[in-house]
């Protein structure tokens, strides 16, 4: 079992550790309802340092990057970040990511944390175009600082105004006495807030400085609470080597304007519409929909499964999402979520849960 950097200060601030990807996380300190409470109405602080970090550069690392990603990376100028996915060759995804452009011929990829080695030999598979490859994974750490409240309680760390990068942008600069931090407006929790990139033996000086300035330490269970009241794909739940972008309803980031692994078959899929797609429902009655439930119709025949499923604390009722045929994809449509011996009726939603 790997560690962070900050395994001792998790463990000292008595978080409950449990193993993820690999890793010694904390999962909670205070409890779910409370943290989510916090990012939602505050600012928390994640350590996500698990995820993996790949440096792409040269000449040809845009070329690289627009073969393996769906999204197109040539939109990107030095300062901006896009979220994507890297499609495989049978129609179903690798990994899903985020690009940064750090300088005209230098990239950033932010991988997940189980997916590391598999991504990084998916995409050295496909590097025949020369690019330098370098794995930071093991080097970086990543606090993810999130909350309506992140920039207020957090520009007394920097020199930058943080008020001023805009959604999906970073700047690299000072923060909490540290230079040459990476500083990114993005997230998974929908409340707003920053991601830092810095290296392990400046993480904990971050982290306390963060802490001393108001944010709460937040574990992995309200990380999953938050991101599903958006309704953001979480890999290995919702999305996986055997779902499509297409019925993953990630069309908005599979971008045709150019090649990419398998985007001829991708295309095709969207023309035809998928055979079953990704919906978020809410359970009309109480319950909790957890991963793996059946998800049935009228007469009790399983037409799909769920992916990701919770009791939402901030609706106070049950959410998830799952795979469905195109028939019962539409807002409105009603579906039965098998929770033991019960059909439990719910109703197909538009994303997101939480609407702020």
């Amino acid at each position: 079992m790997k560690n962070t950097a900050l395994t001792a200060t998790h463990e000292a601030l008595g978080a409950k550790m449990v193993p993820f990807a690999g890793y010694n996380m904390p999962v909670q300190y205070d409890g779910v309802n409370i943290e989510h409470e916090a990012v939602r109405t505050g600012v928390g602080v994640f350590d996500v340092s698990h995820m993996g970090e790949f440096l792409i550069e040269g000449p040809n690392a845009l070329d690289l990057i627009q073969k393996v990603c769906s999204n197109d990376a040539s939109k990107l100028t030095v300062g901006k970040a896009q979220y994507s996915c890297l499609p495989n060759d049978d129609g179903g995804i690798v990994d899903d990511l985020i690009v940064y452009r750090i300088k005209e011929e230098t990239y950033l990829l932010v991988v997940n944390a189980s997916n590391i080695e598999k991504d990084w030999n998916w995409i050295s598979s496909k590097n025949d175009v020369g690019a330098e490859m370098r794995d930071l994974s093991e080097d970086y750490s990543l606090l993810a600082i999130q909350g309506p409240k992140a920039v207020e309680a957090m520009q007394s760390l920097s020199s930058h105004d943080l008020a001023e990068i805009k959604f999906y942008n970073f700047v690299v600069g000072d923060f909490a006495g540290i230079e040459h931090v990476i500083i990114s407006a993005t997230g998974y929790t929908g409340s707003g807030g920053f991601e830092i990139y810095c290296k392990n033996s400046e993480v904990k000086q971050i982290w306390d400085k963060v802490i001393e300035a108001g944010a709460k330490p937040i574990g992995l269970a309200a990380r999953d609470t938050l991101r599903l009241e958006m309704g953001y794909c979480l890999y290995g739940n919702d999305i996986d080597d055997t779902t499509s972008p297409i019925e993953a309803g990630l069309g908005w980031i599979t971008k045709f304007s150019k090649k990419f692994t398998n985007s001829e078959a991708l295309e095709d899929e969207k023309r035809r519409g998928p055979e079953r797609k990704l919906v978020a429902f809410e359970l009309d009655e109480r319950g909790i929909p957890r991963q793996g439930y059946d998800i049935v119709d009228s007469s009790g025949k399983t037409i799909g499964n769920v992916t990701s499923g919770t009791m939402s604390p901030s609706l106070g009722k049950g959410i998830g999402l799952g795979y469905v045929p195109p028939i019962f994809a539409e807002a409105g449509s009603k579906i039965l979520v098998q929770i033991r011996k019960n059909a439990v009726p719910a109703t197909v939603v538009k994303l997101p849960f939480y609407k702020g």
